[in-house]
């Protein structure tokens, strides 16, 4: 498999489509009628303030809006995993697992336009929240970014640049995507933009039907007999989100913003059937309502303040469609509610020539009740930060930063950055050392939990003399970018000290006597089936080495080819033993080839796309296969109407049909979740 991605990347000889950037040429009333690649985009996550892809100091991905509409993508998840190999997903009913660099969900930090995204499932955070209708590009940042972003920014930073046209006076579009088990997203914007106000209104609906690859489990206790099973391989689920932005600039100066944003969403699970198992009595349903301020004045061109208030709330409980014994049909049981409010005021300088410095400051207040856990607590965090970015001479540049973090429970903390440039013409040689800091969560400090899951009982502690989880970063890039190709290769080590972990002890009988006192609703029945608890603790250290080759070409005009190549070696320590970071890939591959032709008043777009990798390690359990994935997608724009564009799609996902239809056991993993080859049709209407 390693050889194959290999001979892949090398053969094709191209790379990240996240360095290629589509403008779109307008001329009278005709839309789309020429595009040209650009593979030097502006960034702003790497140095915290805007600049082109090849003067950040501190290498950064870029996926585009258009790269992703090309390749048919309407989802959040869909987007990092067929355009980013370092990233990984996995699916399930509560939540998606999300992996950057061999690390999982609560060491990556999810912002929008650089506000963090509140709300988790089990840890998993919920990307449904993600309308990317409003999606200008999406930044991904590798490696601990402590310095400018604080916590749970070990293994990166992903930030969500949303699009607010302001060149014209009304818009109205339509963009919708089918296919096969049901899946359908729907996505209606309406723009507003006149003398400096600007209205921006969107709705998503997101739904797909539950699947199977097997119908099929081993018998509990046995690894022969089978069973049939209703329990979906896929969750299936409805989702909507509405937002609504107001902005407002009454002079080249002052920019002000404002939105709210809702979200719900709840699972479409098979209902629970006494003659076969895998059936659930309740669907898990979510809500989520965001809203913020901000503002930015610019003092000069080098010279701005910025500050932004956010109130992010999230929540997630049981809603029954089958009557039990406690419960009525419509019942719903809460589970968690979270609530964070976050103010961040940020003032950018030009004091010297070729020299940028930011000064920050952060609050946040996090609130966590959770039912389940026993838990009602809040705490906060305090940060101020500094960084200063300096041409030292010709083609040299070196950024320095700082940041003090106050926390509730974790005291202080120094996080510092230091970054070296050297960019001789083309070229850019990049030299990065980081720090990263994690403070432990509320439910991993305070959880007390207990449930029965198919009557069989779980228990889960907090710990509430936990340390912060450290690390320390070091990579170094060399780059070669033109208008015609972009190559970059960045090699790197992250090490993470006190990563906490859910230990599971062995219950005997002095602690099951604890476990029964601490949980007196556990039933004698229940007590005895009863082998296990768990208990969050500071005990393993992860040490993750990798390799990124991105190579992005324009080979003539409206023809782009490009790959990404990530390798990882990710690994835990527990005691003195080594083991792979569990979900972690060794190998992985992106690949894409895009062409694109006017005819008059007609627009052709092909998009040939791929995803390869070797397995994903599940240490104790078996591990999953890797795969290749190929997929095509086709748009045909129509801008012959003088206020109307017409840009129907059809596309088929998985063409060579992989399908992991191996039977579900307790001991088996997974990585490959479609349900196989579907063709997919889409249809994009824009009123102007």
């Amino acid at each position: 498999m390693i050889k194959k991605l290999l001979i892949t990347v090398v053969a094709l000889l191209t790379g990240s489509a996240a360095f290629s950037q589509i403008h779109k040429v307008e001329s009278g009333d005709s839309s789309i009628t020429s595009r040209v690649y650009t593979l030097n985009p502006v960034v702003v996550t790497g140095s915290g303030h805007h600049q082109r892809l090849k003067s950040t100091a501190t290498p950064v991905h870029v996926l585009s809006s258009q790269e992703i509409h090309e390749q048919g993508i309407t989802t959040f998840d869909g987007a990092l995993t067929r355009m980013m190999p370092q990233v990984s997903m996995a699916p399930n009913s509560m939540g998606t697992f999300l992996r950057l660099n061999g690390l999982g969900n609560k060491y990556i930090l999810i912002l929008i336009n650089g506000q963090k995204v509140t709300g988790d499932i089990s840890s998993n955070v919920d990307l449904n929240r993600i309308n990317m209708e409003r999606v200008k590009r999406i930044e991904v940042l590798d490696g601990a970014a402590s310095s400018l972003y604080g916590s749970d920014a070990i293994a990166g930073v992903i930030n969500i640049i949303t699009d607010q046209p302001t060149g014209q006076l009304v818009s109205v579009t339509s963009n919708t995507r089918v296919s096969g088990h049901g899946v359908f997203t729907e996505n209606v914007t309406l723009d507003i933009y006149k003398d400096g106000f600007g209205s921006y209104t969107s709705f998503s609906h997101d739904r797909a039907n539950s699947y199977q690859n097997n119908d099929l489990e081993y018998v509990k206790g046995s690894d022969t007999e089978t069973q049939q099973t209703i329990a979906p391989f896929f969750t299936g689920y409805r989702a909507n989100n509405v937002g609504q932005k107001f902005t407002y600039s009454p002079n080249e100066r002052l920019a002000m913003n404002a939105g709210i944003d809702y979200f719900r969403k709840i699972t479409d699970r098979p209902n629970t059937n006494p003659d076969v198992t895998g059936g659930t009595d309740y669907e898990m349903r979510y809500r989520g309502l965001r809203w913020n301020v901000g503002a930015i004045y610019k003092f000069t061109k080098k010279n701005s303040l910025q500050a932004d208030f956010t109130m992010d709330r999230f929540q997630y409980g049981k809603e029954y469609d089958v009557e039990t014994k406690d419960y009525a049909i419509g019942d719903y049981v809460q589970s968690k509610k979270q609530r964070c409010m976050e103010f961040q005021m940020k003032a950018i300088f030009g004091f010297m020539k070729n020299s940028t410095t930011i000064f920050g400051a952060d609050w946040r207040q996090d609130y966590l009740t959770a039912t389940s856990g026993n838990i009602d607590q809040n705490v906060y965090t305090l940060a101020a930060y500094a960084q200063h970015e300096q041409q030292l001479f010709r083609n040299f540049t070196a950024t320095v930063g700082l940041r003090l973090t106050q926390h509730k429970t974790f005291n202080t903390h120094l996080t510092p950055k230091a970054t070296l440039m050297y960019a001789p013409g083309n070229f850019r040689f990049r030299a990065t050392y980081s720090a990263g800091f994690r403070a432990p969560g509320l439910d991993e400090i305070y959880y007390h939990y207990f449930s029965v899951n198919r009557g069989k009982p779980q228990i889960i502690f907090g710990n509430d003399k936990l340390s912060p989880e450290k690390s320390n970063y070091f990579s170094l890039n060399a780059e070669y970018r033109t208008n015609v190709i972009a190559v970059s290769v960045t090699g790197y080590i992250n090490r993470i000290n006190d990563m906490v972990v859910r230990q599971n002890i062995d219950v005997d009988d002095a602690s099951l006597a604890m476990l029964q006192a601490e949980f007196p609703e556990m039933t004698a029945d229940q007590a005895a089936k009863l082998e296990r608890y768990s208990l969050y603790q500071n005990s393993d250290k992860g040490d993750v080495k990798g390799l990124q080759v991105n190579v992005s070409a324009n080979i003539f005009p409206g023809f782009n080819l490009s790959a990404n190549y990530a390798y990882t070696y990710a690994r835990t320590k527990s005691g003195d033993e080594w083991t792979p970071l569990e979900r972690s890939i060794r190998n992985a591959a992106t690949v894409a080839a895009n062409y694109y032709h006017s005819w008059g008043n007609y627009g052709l777009n092909v998009n040939l796309n791929g995803r390869l990798q070797s397995k994903t390690y599940y240490p104790g359990y078996e591990d999953a296969p890797g795969f290749g994935i190929w997929n095509i997608n086709t748009s045909h724009s129509f801008t012959g109407l003088k206020h109307l564009l017409l840009e129907p799609s059809i596309g088929l996902d998985n063409i060579f049909n992989k399908v992991d239809r191996r039977i579900d056991s307790s001991d088996r993993k997974y990585a490959l979740f479609t349900p196989g080859r579907m063709l997919v049709f889409g249809l994009k209407i824009k009123f102007k």
